[in-house]
């Protein structure tokens, strides 16, 4: 009888329900294409799983031949080329359940936040999601997941209750604080280095609304606003979570008149609280420079993407971020001369979020998420596009380096960028890492999972 290992990748077909793709296949370009363009996947076999099943059956004919495997939802995780890797790509395991009366969700691998903002808000209640809604949730929420509720309600990765992951051996594992508690923790934090994760349980949180939104000033006035927000930020209660950019906008029709083609400083918030409370809070920031757009308001939570307005179409860029153990003048004044307005540099975005809050707490089942210790994180962004990408590396490098005095030597694992093996590893306390190594050489002992954010 012939085992699984000893199938050719056409012959892989006959245990999976979806594709499997090979190179100069049709529809494999549309199967691999990712958000962030920089690189262009180019697998030896994609499977376009349907269940966890196809999962399984990927993972161990990958593990028979000694090849990598890589998982790729909405494509917005992967960092390289993928050559000669196993690509199992999750879009079709997008269901949805949510039990109003336990407050919580399941989510498949391949499910965007979108999907279950709509599904909790007929019940009042709502993920905790990120900044965008396109974004896939369980790549983000493995990733710690730091959004627009986070100071009230802490990292999203705080609120997984169970996780379904196929590890390195192919087998299909459901997994909590009681079944595998070094795997669970180590998952919820840890990102992809320990297997596919097929589905996960989530809370939701009792939030219908918020009063927020972002107001974009004149980029003329980034000096006073950032240092204006320096003071104001550390004021604000739990209940209010905030960040602030420096956008460089390009001159596209899409984009509000007052916005297109300039530089813009953009102030973001999200407060639980009332409407009176909210503009109360506000005020002092709306104070500081007259506004360009002021979209803070009353909204429900399924319009909060109108917070951030993050871009929906895929495009190259290059990210880095840094996590600030403080946020001084003088760290303000390093920032602006860096990337400032005034500042000729190729850059779409140079953002701080404010941590604090819940996210500076342990979890109430702990788990291996980073940077609690941090005040705000500043994250870097450039587009590589010709002929800027050459320098846009170096560029991003550089306004990073430019905070290096007040940051803490890490960052959190969604906002690091392009980082691999030690550098990954390097985001946590040797403790931490040890612990993080140990369940992998477990779960994964052949080392299959090595693309995107794998400690090292």
């Amino acid at each position: 009888m012939t085992s699984t290992a000893d199938l050719s990748a056409a012959e892989l077909e006959l245990f999976v329900a979806g594709p499997v793709l090979l190179a100069g296949d049709p529809g494999l370009a549309a199967e691999v294409a990712p958000f962030t363009t920089t690189h262009t996947p180019a697998p030896a076999v994609v499977v376009g799983a349907t269940c966890a099943a196809d999962v399984a059956a990927a993972v161990r004919w990958a593990a028979a031949r000694g090849l990598s495997v890589a998982v790729q939802a909405t494509g917005h995780g992967l960092p390289s080329a993928l050559s000669g890797a196993v690509l199992v790509t999750t879009s079709r395991m997008a269901e949805v359940t949510v039990d109003p009366a336990a407050r919580t969700a399941r989510i498949g691998a391949g499910v965007r936040w979108r999907q279950v903002i709509d599904a909790a808000a007929p019940h009042g209640l709502a993920p905790l999601s990120g900044s965008s809604s396109d974004v896939g949730a369980v790549g983000y929420t493995l990733g710690g997941g730091l959004g627009p509720l986070a100071r009230k309600y802490g990292f999203a990765a705080d609120h997984v209750r169970r996780a379904e992951i196929v590890t390195g051996d192919g087998e299909l594992r459901t997994v909590d604080a009681d079944t595998d508690p070094e795997l669970f923790w180590a998952l919820r934090g840890g990102k992809g280095s320990f297997g596919i994760v097929t589905a996960l349980e989530i809370d939701l949180v009792p939030v219908a609304r918020l009063h927020g939104g972002g107001v974009f000033f004149p980029g003329s006035a980034a000096a006073d606003l950032l240092h204006a927000y320096r003071a104001w930020a550390p004021t604000l209660p739990e209940e209010t979570t905030t960040s602030i950019a420096v956008l460089r906008l390009p001159p596209d029709p899409a984009l509000p008149e007052p916005l297109r083609g300039r530089t813009v400083v953009h102030l973001r918030m999200a407060h639980l609280g009332s409407a009176e409370e909210g503009a109360a809070l506000l005020a002092p920031m709306r104070a500081v420079a007259p506004a360009l757009l002021d979209g803070v308001g009353e909204m429900p939570f399924a319009a909060v993407d109108a917070i951030h307005m993050d871009p929906t179409d895929p495009m190259p860029v290059l990210d880095r971020g840094t996590l600030l153990r403080e946020l001084t003048a003088e760290t303000v004044d390093a920032l602006l001369a860096a990337a400032g307005p005034d500042v000729d540099v190729p850059l779409v975005l140079v953002e701080l979020r404010q941590l604090g809050g819940a996210v500076g707490r342990p979890a109430a089942v702990p788990n291996a998420v980073a940077g609690r210790d941090a005040a705000f994180s500043c994250w870097v962004l450039g587009p590589m596009f010709p002929p800027v990408a050459g320098i846009v590396p170096a560029v991003v490098d550089s306004v990073v380096a430019a905070v290096a005095p007040w940051s803490t030597g890490r960052a959190l694992l969604n906002f690091a960028g392009s980082v691999t093996g030690a550098e990954v590893g390097a985001l946590w306390d040797e403790a931490d890492r040890r612990r993080l190594l140990a369940v992998k050489h477990r779960v994964d002992p052949a080392g299959l999972f090595t693309h995107g954010h794998v400690v090292g």
